[in-house]
């Protein structure tokens, strides 16, 4: 009963955040006017605005949400780390390494050929990023991980700003640095969604799996997991969740660090809640703070990144102080 509680609780949350976000901007958004749009099929240029600026933010917040939430949860199962997520590991950083790359070197490129260089360098990212923690003596601890996180996105970074500056593309590929969701349309949301619902179908098929991995590899083999099998997943649905939401979004970080573990203190360990729950979370948090972007220095906006990074730093640093062991 709690968790039902908590669920449809959190649902009225998102629904009545997405309204809000509707009415908030720089033009002037009333509760008349989404009813008027809704039922009415009126053709105002307040509904304009509505239908096609303000709904594709708001699911385009949803769905980023959604993905990095998502992400972070099977991240930190597979690795059982509490501080494994996209952006503490260096996959974002490789996503918008990439497509950094696409500015300069395919400018023609269609959003669909973003949508694949985001997915490659997030493999990219990931790859170099356990490459290099391996390379440290001794056992690949949660703490060393994220210390090679730490290092290779820096690195891919400085070369993504390096690369704009000097090609003249800074202004294309700042959005993707900052993270936000201001001119988002209906064609980025329409191309990124398959990607996330296939991503987060698989997460949702390795429930019982991931659920089993966070008490040990021990145990999951001894129940008579494939722990091939699941990894291999596990990364496909990350990748895919991860490509896409940096792909829309940009980079937008520590919401896959830290909605897993607050859904797991609210929900428990049974993945089967903790994966829906936490993509609940993570689009509540997001389309709350970019509801906040919006409001703090009107008409300016502030990047919707530096505000979930408020959060997820100070977090992220209580985390690597508590311990290096696993979730549990």
């Amino acid at each position: 009963m709690k968790n039902i509680s908590i669920l449809f609780l959190t649902i009225a949350c998102l629904i009545i955040a997405s309204i809000v976000s509707l009415m908030v901007g720089s033009a002037d958004i009333t509760w008349v006017d989404i009813k008027e749009t809704w039922l009415q099929n009126s053709e105002t240029i307040e509904s304009k605005i509505i239908v096609e600026l303000r709904i594709p933010r708001v699911l385009a917040g949803v769905l980023v949400g959604v993905a990095m939430a998502i992400a972070g949860v099977i991240m930190q199962a597979l690795t059982n780390n509490p501080l494994a997520s996209p952006t503490v590991l260096g996959i974002t950083d490789g996503a918008a390494f990439a497509i950094a790359i696409a500015y300069v070197l395919l400018p023609e490129l269609p959003y669909l050929g973003l949508l694949g260089m985001s997915f490659l360098g997030a493999v990219f990212g990931a790859a170099l990023v356990f490459g290099v923690g391996s390379m440290a003596k001794g056992k690949l601890t949660p703490v060393k991980l994220a210390l090679a996180g730490a290092a290779v996105g820096a690195l891919l970074h400085s070369l993504s700003s390096g690369m704009a500056i000097y090609f003249n593309v800074a202004q294309d590929v700042s959005f993707w640095f900052a993270g936000g969701l201001a001119n988002l349309t209906w064609t980025g949301v329409l191309f990124a969604l398959p990607f996330i619902l296939i991503g987060t179908g698989i997460a949702l098929y390795l429930a019982r799996s991931l659920t089993v991995l966070v008490f040990g590899e021990e145990t999951a083999i001894g129940l008579g997991q494939n722990l091939t099998r699941v990894r291999l997943l596990g990364g496909l649905a990350s990748l895919l969740l991860i490509g896409s939401a940096v792909a829309i979004g940009g980079t937008i970080g520590f919401i896959g660090l830290v909605i897993p573990h607050i859904t797991r203190m609210l929900m428990g360990y049974d993945h089967r809640w903790v994966i829906p729950m936490a993509g609940l979370f993570g689009a509540l948090l997001l389309t709350t703070a970019d509801i906040a972007a919006r409001s703090i220095n009107p008409p300016s906006e502030i990047p919707v990144g530096a505000l979930t990074a408020l959060i997820g730093v100070p977090y992220f640093l209580y985390l690597a102080r508590r311990d290096g062991g696993g979730l549990r």
